[in-house]
């Protein structure tokens, strides 16, 4: 975090990235003097409405933030900064942006929680557009020119107000991660697996394990009439994520079910001091560690991995053919998952799998004419999962057989057009099949 006396000085000339949270009410024009080498700039959780005429003279910007500000229009000013890739203006109070207002270059667009209730026709024209964060608006409809937009893979409109679900969005060549809940369309599926409610006083909290955008993760102990027990607790936030609402991922962990490969859930919470949603789940064994991390702003849609991962052919497969079992088991119940990512999953030494995190999950009708495309976007998912893990093959095992076969699967996994896609029943029988020639 920077200060505006730091800018005020000109201490910070010559820098990439500018970071400013300090009540600003007006945007500072001491940020010009950095034009020659800003790249990013952040000014969210600060007051701003608006931005200067000459905005486009930070001529190597490609990435803002103006998230938790007081926006009611996407600033049409952004256009004129041709590097401009990656644009954040979450929880704000936007309703409307002019035709022409993004930047043909954008990949990466965050509007999350804002008042939209429309897109301009013009988002068409970003053809190199990759990921959308849409949660949490007032919108009705897609512009069918977002067709237009070949390259889209992420697409996030959950907690909105459509009335269907748009056919041609289905046949995208690239979409793979999409989220859907939570709009009149979405469908309801009725609770078929119950979950014990346990007070919250039963519980201990030891410490806080981790921190989602829809909630925090503790270690705690219950205690009950048959002893006490190390669990985690979940308790969400109760508030709009850039996935949706938080109930739809508090349903689909529960109707997830259950399967070798997702963490046992042992009850929910009732009674809680703030009257906050929460479950009570295993606690994983530390042992297991995260598979992958999130996406860069380089990568924009892809994981990335910490530096020296690598794993065997066998491992991939055994990780891959966890997961794939896991989807398979999601979608026969009607459940697309949305996230499925290599950061979203955990492993440990003997390569064993646990899938996490259903913010993003979305219920569909087995029935709909639409069914088969929605597991087949996810089918490209996967796909993208075994390329990411492909790229960290041990280098002495990359002309291996099984790498050959990997590789001319994932090629398959995520084809176009979408229908030529397998379902999930023949990726793992394909995937078996290998394992038991292993």
């Amino acid at each position: 975090m920077h200060t505006i006396k730091q800018l005020h000085s000109g201490e910070l000339i010559g820098i990439k990235y500018l970071k400013l949270s300090c009540g600003l009410t007006e945007f500072p024009n001491e940020i010009f003097s950095l034009a020659e080498s800003l790249e990013v700039l952040d000014l969210s959780a600060n007051r701003l409405s608006e931005l200067p005429a000459d905005f486009g003279r930070l001529s190597k910007l490609k990435i803002v933030f103006f998230s938790e500000n007081l926006f009611t229009e996407l600033p049409v000013v952004l256009s004129t900064c041709k590097e401009l890739s990656m644009i954040g203006f979450k929880s704000n109070q936007i309703k409307y942006i002019s035709e022409n207002a993004l930047p043909v270059a954008t990949r990466w667009l965050i509007l999350t929680n804002n008042r939209l209730i429309k897109l301009p026709k013009s988002i068409g024209n970003c053809e190199r557009l990759q990921k959308v964060a849409l949660a949490g608006n007032l919108l009705t409809e897609l512009p069918t020119e977002m067709a237009n937009c070949r390259n889209l893979e992420l697409l996030r409109i959950s907690a909105n107000q459509f009335t269907a679900l748009p056919e041609w969005l289905l046949d995208l060549p690239k979409l793979s991660w999409l989220a859907f809940a939570g709009n009149r369309f979405s469908y309801k599926k009725e609770n078929t697996n119950a979950l014990q409610e346990i007070n919250w006083k039963e519980f201990e909290i030891l410490e806080q394990l981790g921190e989602g955008a829809s909630g925090n993760i503790y270690k705690a102990v219950w205690y009950n009439q048959n002893g006490n027990r190390e669990v985690a607790i979940k308790v969400f936030k109760g508030e709009v994520t850039s996935d949706g609402y938080p109930e739809d991922e508090l349903q689909a962990s529960i109707e997830a079910g259950v399967h070798s490969s997702l963490i046992t859930l042992l009850g929910k919470i009732k009674n809680h001091p703030q009257q906050k949603h929460g479950l009570i789940m295993e606690l994983i064994p530390p042992t297991f560690y995260n598979l992958g991390l999130p996406p860069s702003y380089e990568t924009c849609s892809r994981d990335t991995f910490k530096p020296g991962t690598s794993f065997s052919a066998k491992e991939i497969l055994k990780i891959v053919t966890a997961i794939g079992s896991t989807a398979k088991h999601l979608h026969a119940q009607g459940l697309m998952h949305g996230d499925l990512y290599a950061h979203n999953s955990l492993i440990n030494k003997n390569a064993d799998c646990l899938m996490s995190d259903f913010g993003a999950a979305s219920f569909y009708d087995l029935k709909d004419p639409l069914a088969k495309k929605i597991q087949q976007i996810e089918v490209r998912a996967f796909g993208c999962l075994v390329e990411d893990l492909l790229t960290q093959i041990d280098p002495i095992e990359k002309d291996l057989e099984l790498v050959k076969i990997l590789e001319e699967f994932k090629v398959e996994w995520m084809q176009e057009p979408v229908s030529e896609r397998p379902l999930f029943g023949d990726v793992l029988v394909r995937l078996e099949k290998m394992t038991s020639e292993c």
